[in-house]
């Protein structure tokens, strides 16, 4: 499904009031009124482009929706193998191409790499995205760490790069990672931990969760949960390599690099896209 940059514009800000509220109920003439929109407006757009009214999608931004999908969304990654990227539960129709950075050459930080970079809107709010002629290599949120701090940590990755502001080159594979249509290339950049780790992280269906110790076992290191986790953490790709979709046992949300908010909204999100496309398929 196409997205158009208005309703882009309108997903962004009703997200954000709902966020703001930090739990307490929106009703639909509030959020109708705080966007200078009409009831049936808003909630035709929001349906259209989340999957499920304002009210459904509130209900999965509550503090135990962690628990709720550990308890009936939780994917083993031997399970997910099988449904993968190809599976009903990506997100949309992303196809991704990826390819992943020798250890020599990540060791060389970045020298001899031109990096071209952008920002774009997204209704997570604003995204730094960064990419080589080989495919994406960063996808920074900055609604929560604001746009210097989001500059600053991707660059840091990489020091000896040659940084580019060239959004035009890179707005196809962006809009394809932010909307789930198309081709979206990537390139992995980190170190041979990090690339199993944010290789197992490509397998969890969107609407899916798994566990940092899951991770752990699926890449033989068990008793590196700790480990684990710092890679998850450190993973410069935000949605493309889905690290939101990473909790810990107990059901509570773990670490986000790009902030515990966004990663609620992302976990609601698609959880509203997966039951949109569950309900459709009961009723086919």
């Amino acid at each position: 499904m196409e997205h158009a940059p208005y309703h882009y514009d309108v997903m962004a800000r009703a997200i954000a009031l709902i966020d703001d509220r930090a739990g307490a109920p929106l009703s639909l003439t509030e959020l109708a009124e705080s966007l200078g929109m009409s009831t049936s407006h808003v909630q035709r757009v929001f349906t259209t482009w989340v999957g499920v009214s304002p009210k459904r999608y509130q209900q999965f931004l509550a503090l135990d929706h962690a628990r709720e999908l550990l308890r009936n969304n939780f994917t083993t990654l031997d399970a997910a193998a099988e449904v993968g990227l190809s599976g009903s539960s990506r997100l949309h129709d992303l196809f991704i191409r990826w390819e992943a950075m020798t250890p020599g050459e990540f060791a060389r930080k970045g020298d001899g790499l031109t990096v071209f970079w952008g920002w774009f809107d997204s209704p997570f709010g604003p995204v730094l995205s960064m990419a080589t002629d080989k495919g994406l290599c960063g996808l920074a949120f900055a609604a929560e760490s604001g746009p210097q701090a989001a500059m600053a940590d991707l660059t840091a990755r990489w020091p000896a790069a040659t940084y580019i502001e060239a959004p035009d080159s890179i707005v196809e594979w962006t809009q394809a990672a932010l909307t789930g249509v198309g081709e979206a290339r990537l390139l992995m950049i980190g170190t041979p931990l990090q690339i199993q780790v944010w290789e197992a992280l490509l397998r969890i269906p969107s609407g899916h969760v798994t566990t940092y110790s899951e991770i752990a076992k699926c890449i033989g290191r068990d008793r590196a949960v700790r480990a684990v986790g710092t890679a998850v953490g450190r993973n410069p790709v935000s949605l493309l390599i889905p690290c939101h979709r990473a909790l810990r046992k107990s059901g509570a949300l773990g670490g986000y690099h790009w902030g515990l908010p966004v990663k609620r909204t992302l976990l609601a999100w698609e959880s509203a896209r997966e039951t949109q496309s569950l309900d459709q398929r009961n009723l086919a």
